[in-house]
């Protein structure tokens, strides 16, 4: 059974998408049209866990970056917590990235001279947070994700698992209220994995959104809802639950 639409809206929204599309713009002599996007809809309540799953160019990665801010759809309209961002100038969307979202990403993207304390500072340098405050976050953020122990080692001097640790440290330290993962497992080994899996399923629990994107069926296993992408459109949309179920599991701190 799942949720119906009345039950949905109940609940706090907090990723409105209507009839995104994406179209780039090819050059090259004969102007072509790329339609990486195609009228796509969609509805995230605050707390869930979302995974999106498709082949390459199936539109999941377009749809992660405009869920992110990070790019603009060419039609269509999307609210974050409630504010439209398909019309924002690009320091807004700079903002609100820094406001309401988490990213991490497949390759870590660690600053490779500096510590993991450093690393996890930096989205508060650019938010203008004072030193001590840096300071004090970037060490509970660590703590958090259990390499406060590591806090001085370098990524050279950490595993691939610890490097993401810290990357997810990092997006966790502004306090968002979305985590976005683009195949966060993809450079780690099947241990490893699961060890980050389980870590984004307890910041769930603890009331995190996330959606990540993978290409992986037993990472996908790990979320409540799965979207499945395919030429640039949603072509499936499946649940372990219906969200009520799951959110009383997450409120309990016992969500699968």
């Amino acid at each position: 059974m799942q949720d119906t639409p009345n039950a949905l809206n109940a609940l706090t929204t907090l990723i409105q998408a209507h009839n995104l599309s994406k179209v780039y713009r090819m050059g090259g002599g004969v102007e072509q049209a790329v339609h990486a996007l195609r009228g796509v809809s969609l509805h995230i309540v605050q707390g869930d866990f979302v995974a999106i799953m498709g082949a390459s160019g199936s539109g999941k990665s377009t749809l992660m970056n405009i869920l992110g801010c990070l790019d603009l759809p060419t039609q269509g309209q999307y609210h974050l917590a409630g504010e439209a961002v398909e019309s924002m100038a690009q320091d807004q969307l700079a903002s609100i990235r820094n406001r309401r979202i988490g990213f991490v990403f497949q390759q870590f993207n660690l600053l490779p001279r500096t510590s993991a304390l450093e690393n996890v500072e930096l989205p508060m340098v650019y938010a203008g947070v004072n030193a001590t405050q840096r300071h004090e976050r970037a060490r509970a953020a660590l703590e958090r994700v259990g390499l406060l122990d590591r806090c001085e080692h370098t990524p050279s001097e950490l595993s691939g698992g610890q490097q993401q640790r810290v990357a997810i440290a990092r997006a966790l330290v502004n306090q968002p209220q979305l985590i976005l993962a683009d195949e966060p497992t993809g450079a780690l080994d099947s241990q490893t994995s699961q060890d980050i899996m389980r870590l984004l399923t307890e910041l769930n629990v603890q009331g995190m959104t996330v959606v990540i994107v993978t290409h992986e069926a037993d990472i996908a296993a790990w979320a409540r809802r799965k979207l499945v992408f395919r030429d640039g459109q949603i072509v499936e949309d499946t649940e372990r639950m219906p969200f009520a179920h799951w959110g009383t599991l997450v409120k309990r701190g016992t969500a699968p």
